[in-house]
């Protein structure tokens, strides 16, 4: 009699606490996934910051050359 009601308890418990790791790892799934996205946006982002600095650089380099051929003129 306490097998059988072992058993009616434990079969359900294995079927909660299987629900609840897959619902777990449903989850750190969606999170792995949010955080590959924000690791590419800010690579993008990394990309666009450094290319605009650049140019930025250039326009200065090309500035100080104009200057400079002023003075000399």
């Amino acid at each position: 009699m306490i097998i059988w009601v072992s058993i009616f308890l434990i079969i359900p418990l294995a079927g909660i606490i299987t629900s609840h790791l897959e619902k777990q790892s449903k989850i750190k799934h969606e999170i792995i996934k949010d955080q590959l996205e924000l690791e590419k946006l800010k690579h993008e982002n990394y990309l666009v910051e450094t290319d605009k600095m650049r140019l930025e650089l250039e326009k200065m380099k090309i500035g100080n050359s104009n200057d400079e051929s002023k003075f000399k003129g």
